[in-house]
């Protein structure tokens, strides 16, 4: 075939398209093949021509495929070679899901540039803290230049104000050189409102389901076959032509579909297949608020097949348990008890009634291991939703935040730490948006104004369209260098250390994993176990005062202290001696607020 561009596209509400072309200007017809799908080829365009899709009613239109929007969701498409990128990392297979540690990251607030290439620098740093996987929050184009990811209406088309394709190849090549797997954020739940075009073009949407982002995307109903396709073939795409690691999918609740099978099975099971072509290791990670083991369990037990999901029963708990916090949803948490079961089951909820939503919730976890479920105590959502921007390190003392850490680090799942959370970074991080519609922006300011009237005063309220909302969110990396946000460092370099030291802190095996508690003197004492015979234990003491903890029997000599959270090389407040495991009077006494790591010697 002479050198030129195929275009092709699903546009079954369209009688006719065509494709405009500026240089040199020209309007080409494209070809009904059936089924509503238009195609033509033009000779000898190149990469880097701009060009919209014309449709029967006159306007001019994004591609729905579009590779890149250079001139944002309005704006025309631009031709993309996809084999123009040379990529290095021929040798990368991935990696293995329970050697995950994830860095949940936003582009536009990582670094002062908020570009794909200006985070490359931060790679050898993040393998140095640990760090084995980074998190994008979503990429694909949205209104301006500033937004969390989650109103983007382009799905094929990287963020042009980040760099757009060929940075985001950059960055991922380099991730793969220093060893880091890529998640990639995707949503496939909902499209932003401005700029989304979609309708247009065919059955997208349906009535039939609401969502809190307006109608549902249409899986079930009349030509979702089309529909179903688009997204499938976006994960496809993200892991062929971005060779990215994982995909997260945002708020997975947000997907209706009464079919025979599910489009979560039947994302899973293509993307499944394409890594398994490609000889790599890849998963498709889900955040659900559902509590049903079924988006985790394989289809031969009735299941989606998904690897893993966001758990946030364990950061409910753990939040709560810390905070005394009650509003929302943290209603239903805040026991010693309701920890300890999300570290030996996973979920809280498995079938008992809520509080928070009035009725029973959630289906049981137990026989899920512990790889299948990734853990936090921060993340975009619950800074900015549940705290109203602040960050733990805003609501938390240091030795506070020491112990939330010990126990995420020391869990048996996966853990995710959000950026900057591994120096106890303080600034805000909120909503923010940069919707050209003017309309739209103050409807946005108002909604988020209601939704978070229980969490901040009016004079506290951020305005999402205020670009100072998104500058308070960047990272001052310069905090690492003062003596507190260096020694939380210390501390969490040596917490990640330890878990990829000793199997049994690192291994996910939530079934050789005990914890118990004492719910009126706020202690707790977590087991973990390896198959090789190496044990490990944590202490935390969530009272102020100073606890005797038990520590039952030891199969061997000695537990050997290995981490203090209240040492001085972390800026603890030690003064005494460090928490002796007695094996004789079978417990150990931390001070208040403190936590403490053994291995069994």
């Amino acid at each position: 075939m002479d050198e030129g561009v195929q275009f092709r596209v699903w546009a079954p509400r369209r009688k006719s398209l065509a494709i405009a072309i500026d240089s040199p200007r020209r309007a080409i017809p494209m070809q009904c093949e059936g089924e509503g799908e238009f195609a033509a080829f033009v000779p000898g365009l190149p990469a880097g021509a701009d060009y919209a899709l014309v449709t029967d009613a006159g306007a001019e239109r994004p591609d729905p495929v579009s590779r890149f929007q250079p001139h944002g969701v309005h704006g025309r498409s631009r031709v993309v070679d996809p084999g123009s990128f040379r990529w290095t990392d021929q040798n990368w297979k991935g990696l293995a899901l329970e050697d995950y540690l994830i860095y949940e990251l936003h582009t536009g607030t990582f670094s002062d540039e908020g570009t794909f290439e200006s985070i490359i620098p931060r790679l050898g740093y993040l393998t140095d803290v640990g760090i084995t996987a980074v998190e994008l929050m979503p990429v694909a184009e949205f209104p301006g230049r500033r937004n969390w990811g989650y109103d983007g209406v382009a799905p094929y088309a990287p963020q042009s104000s980040y760099g757009g394709p060929q940075q985001l190849k950059r960055l991922v090549d380099a991730c793969h050189r220093h060893g880091l797997a890529v998640v990639l954020d995707v949503v496939y739940n909902h499209l932003g409102p401005e700029g989304n075009y979609l309708a247009e073009f065919g059955p997208y949407f349906t009535e039939t389901y609401r969502t809190p982002w307006g109608c549902a995307i249409n899986y079930d109903g009349p030509e979702s076959d089309g529909v179903r396709r688009y997204f499938i073939d976006n994960a496809l795409y993200w892991l062929t032509e971005y060779h990215v690691d994982a995909l997260r999918l945002d708020a997975i609740h947000g997907i209706f579909d009464f079919g025979a099978r599910h489009f979560l099975s039947e994302l899973a099971q293509a993307f499944h297949a394409q890594a398994k072509e490609l000889g790599r290791s890849a998963w498709v990670i889900a955040e659900s608020d559902l509590n049903d083991a079924r988006v985790i369990k394989a289809p031969t037990e009735g299941g989606y097949g998904l690897d893993a999901q966001w758990n946030d029963d364990f950061h409910h708990a753990l939040y709560s348990l810390i905070t005394g916090d009650r509003h929302g949803y943290f209603v239903d948490f805040g026991r010693m008890q309701d920890l300890t079961k999300s570290l030996r089951e996973g979920f809280v909820y498995d079938g008992q009634r809520s509080a928070f939503r009035r009725r029973r919730h959630g289906s049981s976890s137990m026989d899920r291991p512990g790889r299948q479920f990734v853990v936090f105590t921060e993340n975009h959502d619950q800074i900015a939703n549940a705290l109203g921007g602040d960050r733990l390190s805003r609501v938390l003392s240091v030795e506070q935040q020491k112990i939330a850490a010990t126990v995420l680090l020391c869990s048996p799942f996966i853990p995710l730490l959000f950026m900057g959370q591994e120096y106890g970074e303080t600034a805000t991080f909120h909503y923010f948006t940069d919707h050209g519609d003017l309309a739209l922006a103050a409807a946005v300011r108002e909604g988020r104004r209601l939704e978070t009237v229980d969490l901040t005063s009016a004079a506290e309220f951020a305005d999402p369209q205020d670009i100072e909302t998104f500058r308070q969110g960047k990272l001052n990396w310069d905090n690492r260098e003062t003596a507190q946000h260096s020694a939380i460092l210390k501390f969490y370099r040596d917490l990640i250390a330890a878990r990829k030291r000793y199997p049994c802190l690192g291994n996910c095996r939530k079934d050789l994993t005990e914890a118990e508690c004492d719910e009126q003197q706020r202690w707790l004492a977590v087991k973990r176990d390896d198959p090789s015979g190496q044990r490990g234990m944590i202490l935390c003491n969530f009272a102020h005062s100073p606890q005797a903890i038990p520590i039952g029997a030891s199969r061997r000599q000695n537990w050997d202290l290995l981490i203090w959270s209240a040492a001085p090389a972390y800026g603890g407040p030690a003064a005494g001696e460090a928490p002796v495991a007695d094996i004789d009077s079978r417990h150990a006494t931390l001070p208040g607020d403190s936590a403490a790591l053994y291995i069994e010697v």
